[in-house]
């Protein structure tokens, strides 16, 4: 039967993309960003909706994109994952659960409810699970006859070249539903010289002439000389004085290691966050050159085709602004493994159906 999926929170369509690779039509991708429509509707080619999901309707879903009954209904999504990061400032963020982003998986759940779809799968980060907001998602869904699963994902095993770290549910209503197991071990993860150790030199604050992509920010004198003290996996103790900040010098901040960080060719990528461009907010410094990641570098760590489409003129591009939108997105390859698990589930239970006409 034929498959169609909308995606909540859907960004410039990473985990979209990666559904589309698995066979999956996502027809609608839900998102507040209005800067991320170019890219979503260009790539997915699926319709765009610029819209805070509060005010996003079931009933204007099943008018408009699940009208034909005899489609499998997905409902997948990635609400803003900052409330739940462990990352986050205790002292910023103890009012949290009274945040506009605690409530969206709330407002997830309402949509479930109003839409019913055969499927439902969501990531987000691994502290999530340990939330009661989470515990009251699952509960509600084994309520409405779903059989649910969820996997803590370290996506180097899926093949994917950085140390990332996700929560992956998956509900169905036709029966078990489980994550594709792991295709990599230690022995084989791609490593971050596999994925970008081909790309041109570019210096920090320069453009690629071939890849307008291919560039990040500009590094001042006191950065440009701690990258050139700082090693593959050390830390700012390689440093000398003048060079450490006083924030380091403090017993509070030896805990913050991996600011100020090289990366290492020999092993897959730090986790790529909206602030992946900045050498100082943590292991994103190149192994080899005196700079910070750039735009190209971290898209093919969150496993964009080189071919994807982020900005419709060369003029648009802003570091700081692609940097929020590559970072904030579910890598393509993990979309296609939720969208692989989802595939080999309807091929399982279809044939089951097949089997219990014939018998």
């Amino acid at each position: 039967m034929k498959a169609s999926a909308i995606d909540l929170f859907c960004g410039i369509g990473g985990l979209s993309y990666g559904l589309k690779k698995s066979g999956i039509s996502v027809v609608m991708g839900v998102d507040l960003d209005d800067s991320c429509q170019y890219a979503f509707e260009k790539n997915v080619r699926g319709k765009f909706l610029p819209l805070d999901i509060a005010k996003l309707s079931g009933a204007e879903i099943k008018k408009k994109y699940w009208s034909d009954d005899q489609e499998i209904k997905i409902l997948v999504g990635c609400a803003p994952c900052q409330p739940f990061s462990t990352h986050s400032n205790k002292n910023k963020n103890k009012n949290k659960k009274k945040t506009k982003k605690w409530r969206l998986l709330d407002e997830f759940q309402r949509i479930v409810k109003e839409t019913n779809p055969d499927i439902v799968s969501m990531e987000n980060v691994p502290n999530l699970a340990n939330q009661k907001i989470f515990q009251k998602f699952v509960d509600f869904l084994k309520e409405k006859k779903y059989f649910v699963s969820y996997s803590y994902v370290y996506c180097p095993d899926y093949g994917i070249p950085q140390k990332r770290r996700r929560l992956v549910l998956l509900a169905s209503k036709q029966g078990d539903i489980q994550l594709v197991p792991p295709t990599h071990s230690k022995e084989n993860y791609v490593t971050l010289q596999q994925a970008i150790g081909s790309l041109p030199h570019v210096e920090a604050g320069k453009v690629c002439e071939s890849d307008p992509l291919h560039r990040t920010q500009k590094l001042s004198e006191i950065n440009l000389r701690r990258i050139e003290a700082s090693k593959p996996n050390g830390t700012w103790l390689d440093w000398g004085e003048d060079l450490k900040l006083e924030c380091h010098k403090r017993s509070t901040g030896n805990t913050y290691k991996a600011v100020y960080g090289r990366m290492s060719w020999n092993e897959p990528s730090s986790t790529i966050t909206t602030q992946f461009y900045n050498y100082g907010t943590g292991r994103f410094g190149h192994p080899t050159q005196n700079r910070s990641l750039t735009l190209r570098e971290a898209a093919i760590l969150q496993t964009f085709p080189i071919d994807y489409k982020f900005y419709q003129d060369e003029k648009e591009i802003r570091v700081r602004n692609l940097s929020v939108h590559i970072g904030n997105a579910v890598p393509v390859d993990l979309g296609l493994i939720i969208g692989t698990s989802i595939q080999l589930h309807l091929k399982k239970h279809d044939s089951k159906r097949e089997r219990s006409i014939l018998v």
